[in-house]
């Protein structure tokens, strides 16, 4: 089957879908959409042509190459779209290692938690910004390597707002859980930052620790409703 059948494409509504590694059983990707979108995957990997590919389609070509075709199974259908974006991001929180782009809906403040990390979001005070605070999420990088490490690349930010910063939060479920001054920022490119491969387009920084009377304001406290992540960016200003 390559497509939907053109009645049931117009009944099922919103559908939440993962992509199947056929040769190991691996889950590579949590999707949503309409109509035929869980197909489209393997057409847009016929079509490119491009000489930049993600690793969802270079996935997808490794499994074509191999004399297979990608499994799927659709998780839920007939869903609104703010239900589909739920269910996604459950999803996505569920199977670690996807080749997804962008996390789940809210999966910041909202995603998977052990239930004392829900407690301390719940009961950590709110804080309050007295500085032009620059706000980057960590929940993927944060468990594979130091705090440092995981806020300061790479982030598509604009250059001008990011020298503006007077302190970069890293937040971690909703929670602020370090504080660093940015002492330069540079393009994000293995030259300006050895041992990290070269991100075009996004820009990281060299800093330190904010010392303790800006970390008390900040560390341990949640981050405001309206500061709040939700998929498309890891990113928010204060200021």
């Amino acid at each position: 089957m390559d497509k939907f059948p053109e009645a049931v494409a117009e009944k099922i509504d919103n559908y939440v879908y993962r992509l199947i590694d056929p040769r190991n059983g691996e889950t590579f990707y949590v999707g949503r959409g309409v109509g035929n979108r869980l197909f489209s995957h393997i057409r847009d990997e016929l079509g490119n042509e491009s000489d930049v590919e993600d690793d969802k389609l270079r996935r997808i070509r490794d499994i074509r190459l191999s004399g297979f075709e990608v499994a799927h199974v659709v998780h839920r259908h007939g869903l609104d779209a703010a239900a589909a974006k739920e269910v996604e991001a459950a999803l996505i929180d569920a199977y670690p290692g996807l080749t997804n782009v962008l996390t789940g809906e809210y999966s910041g403040g909202r995603g998977a938690m052990h239930a004392a990390q829900v407690v301390e979001a719940y009961n950590a005070p709110t804080a309050i910004f007295a500085h032009k605070a620059l706000l980057i999420s960590v929940n993927v990088s944060a468990s594979e390597k130091p705090l440092y490490e995981a806020v300061r690349y790479a982030w598509r930010l604009s250059e001008r707002r990011a020298r503006e910063a007077e302190v970069v939060l890293a937040v971690e479920k909703g929670v602020i859980r370090g504080a660093f001054i940015p002492d330069v920022w540079e393009k994000a490119t293995a030259a300006n930052f050895p041992g990290h491969p070269d991100r075009p387009g996004r820009l990281g920084f060299v800093g330190h620790e904010a010392p303790e009377e800006i970390s008390a304001l900040y560390i341990g406290r949640q981050v405001p409703n309206e500061y709040r992540f939700g998929a498309m960016n890891p990113v928010r200003y204060t200021w």
